[in-house]
C-alpha cells in the first residue's frame, strides 16, 4: 500500500496548498462567500458536479447497485434530474438576484420578514449534510490507514475545515475542480471498466445474477418517487447548491454550466450502479452493501490505481463536506446571528466581513466534527437533513418564484407547519419512513395557500422591486441584512 499512501498524502497536501492560495484571493465578502461571482462555464460545471456528488453518491451509489442492480442508480439519477431542473428553469433568475443565501431571497420576495425562521431550517439542513459527509471519512480512512473512527473523522474533517476557513469559496472552488478531475478519472475511467472486466463482462454478470438486477425499475416505484421528492426537489432549494449558483459570472453560465453538470451526474449514477452490480458478482456475501466500494477497490485494483480511486472517494466526500460547511457558516452568520443582533454593517468593512465569516466556518467545523463523532448512521442523518429541507422550505421558495399571491404570513406558516410536521412525523413513523416527507410537504402546502389567501397580498412596491431584481435591473444591497422593506419605503 506504500504507493497508494503516497498518492493519498500528495492529494491531501494539495488540498491544503490550494486553501492557502485561495486565502490570497478572498479579500472581500463576495470573494470569500461566492468567489466574486466570476466563475466561467468550465469551473462552474466542475464545481457544481463535485458538490452534489458526495460520499453518498459514490459509496452509497455503489452500495445500492450491489443491493438492487442497475435500478440502484435512481438515487444519484434523481440528484442529476434536480440539478438539470434547477439549471434550466431557475438558475438564471437565482443568479440575477445577487444575494448570498436562500433566506435573503425570501426576504426580497416577501418583504423582509421570513429570514430568521427559514435560516434556522436551512442551517439545520446544511449542518446535517456536512455531518453526513464527515462521517464518511471514517470508512475511507479505515481502508487506507486502519485507524479508529473518531481519529478518521477528526483527520478528514480538519483538512476540509482548514482549507475552507483559509480561502472560503475560492479555496473550495479550486479544490473542487481537482476533486472533479480525480473522481472522473478514478471512478468513471478506471474503476468502472476494471470492475466490469473483473466480473467477466456484462454477459457473465447477467448469467450470475437474478433478472431483477437488470430491471430499471427493480428498486420499486414508491422508492423512486421518494427519491424524486427528496433529492430532485432538494436540489432546487438547498443553500449549498444555491451558493454555487451565485458564483456564476452570468445567468447563461449558470444555465448551461449547470446543465452540463446535471448530465454528468446522470452518467455517474449509472456508473455507480454498474460497479455495484459487478461487485455483487465478485463478492456475493458482503455483510453490508456499503462495503462494496471499499472491497472492490482494495481487492481488485493494482497499486497506485487503488490509491487514485480511494482518492476519488475522498474527493467525493470532501467536495460535499466543504460545500455544506461554507453554506452552514454563511447561513449561521448572515441569516441568524446578524439578524438577531440587528447588525447592518456600513460600507467599507469588507475585511471584517471576511474575518467574521471565516470565524463562523471554524465554529461550524468544530460543531460538525463533534456531531459526526456522536452519530453513527449516515443514512438517518441525511434523511433528517432532506426531510427538514423539503418539508419546511420547498413550498415557500417555489411559491415565491411561481405564485405572486403568496404572502410573508403564508411563507412563515408554511415553514413552521412543514418543519414541525416533518419533525413530529419522523418521531412517530421513524426517521427512514416515507410518510414524514409526504405528509409534511402536504401540510406545508396547505398552510401556505390558506394563510396567503387569508392575508393581504404582498405590497406592490415589494413585488415591483422583486421583479426588478429577478430581471437583473436592480443593484444588489451592500449589507446581508438589508431587505426589500429597507430599500422601498413605500413597502412599510
Amino acid at each position: 500500500m506504500a504507493v497508494d499512501y503516497l498518492v493519498i498524502v500528495v492529494y491531501l497536501a494539495g488540498m491544503l496548498a490550494m486553501g492557502w492560495w485561495g486565502m490570497r484571493r478572498a479579500k472581500s465578502k463576495s470573494e470569500f462567500l461566492v468567489a466574486g461571482r466570476r466563475l466561467g462555464p468550465a469551473m462552474y460545471s466542475g464545481t457544481m458536479a463535485a458538490i452534489v456528488l458526495g460520499g453518498a453518491s459514490t459509496i452509497g451509489g455503489v452500495g445500492l447497485g450491489y443491493q438492487y442492480g442497475l435500478s440502484g442508480a435512481w438515487m444519484v439519477f434523481t440528484i442529476g434530474l434536480g440539478l438539470l431542473a434547477l439549471s434550466v428553469f431557475f438558475s438564471a433568475r437565482i443568479a440575477r438576484l445577487k444575494v448570498y443565501t436562500v433566506s435573503e431571497m425570501l426576504d426580497l420576495r416577501y418583504g423582509g420578514r421570513a429570514g430568521v425562521i427559514s435560516g434556522l431550517v436551512m442551517w439545520a439542513y446544511t449542518l446535517m449534510l456536512a455531518v453526513t459527509s464527515t462521517i464518511a471519512y471514517a470508512t475511507i480512512f479505515d481502508v487506507l490507514f486502519d485507524i479508529n473512527r473518531t481519529l478518521a473523522i477528526v483527520l478528514g474533517g480538519s483538512i476540509v475545515f482548514a482549507y475552507s476557513t483559509l480561502g472560503g469559496m475560492w479555496s473550495i472552488t479550486l479544490t473542487d475542480m481537482v476533486q472533479f478531475v480525480v473522481k472522473t478519472v478514478g471512478v468513471l475511467l478506471l474503476l468502472l471498466p476494471i470492475a466490469v472486466v473483473k466480473a467477466g463482462g456484462f454477459a457473465e454478470m447477467k448469467a450470475q445474477l437474478p433478472t431483477e438486477y437488470f430491471d430499471p425499475l427493480g428498486i420499486g416505484g414508491e422508492t423512486i418517487f421518494t427519491y424524486v421528492l427528496i433529492y430532485t426537489f432538494g436540489m432546487l432549494i438547498g443553500q449549498d447548491i444555491w451558493q454555487r449558483v451565485f458564483t456564476a459570472r452570468s445567468d447563461r453560465t449558470a444555465r448551461w454550466g449547470g446543465t452540463v453538470a446535471g448530465t454528468y451526474c446522470l452518467a455517474y449514477a449509472v456508473a455507480g450502479a454498474v460497479i455495484g452490480t459487478a461487485a455483487k458478482v465478485l463478492y456475493p456475501k458482503l455483510a453490508s452493501p456499503d462495503d462494496a466500494f471499499a472491497t472492490i477497490v482494495k481487492d481488485e485494483l493494482p497499486m497506485g490505481v487503488r490509491g487514485l480511486v480511494l482518492a476519488a472517494a475522498l474527493a467525493a466526500v470532501m467536495s460535499t463536506s466543504s460545500g455544506a460547511l461554507i453554506a452552514c457558516a454563511t447561513v449561521a452568520n448572515n441569516d441568524i446571528w446578524a439578524r438577531l443582533r440587528g447588525v447592518v454593517r456600513p460600507e467599507g468593512e469588507q475585511h471584517d466581513e471576511v474575518r467574521g465569516n471565516r470565524a463562523f466556518i471554524l465554529l461550524m467545523g468544530l460543531a460538525v466534527i463533534a456531531t459526526a463523532i456522536a452519530l453513527n448512521d449516515v443514512v438517518q442523518a441525511l434523511t433528517v437533513a432532506y426531510n427538514l429541507l423539503v418539508g419546511g422550505l420547498l413550498v415557500p421558495i417555489l411559491g415565491g418564484l411561481l405564485w405572486k399571491r403568496g404572502t410573508a404570513q403564508g411563507a412563515l406558516a408554511s415553514v413552521a407547519v412543514g418543519g414541525l410536521a416533518v419533525t413530529g412525523l419522523m418521531a412517530a413513523y421513524g426517521i427512514l419512513a416515507n410518510e414524514p416527507v409526504y405528509y409534511g410537504l402536504l401540510a406545508s402546502l396547505a398552510a401556505y395557500v390558506v394563510v396567503s389567501l387569508a392575508t393581504r397580498p404582498t405590497d406592490a412596491a415589494v413585488l415591483a422591486a422583486w421583479r426588478e431584481r429577478l430581471a437583473g435591473r436592480a443593484p444588489a444591497p451592500e449589507n446581508p441584512t438589508e431587505t426589500v422593506s429597507e430599500q422601498v419605503p413605500a413597502a412599510q
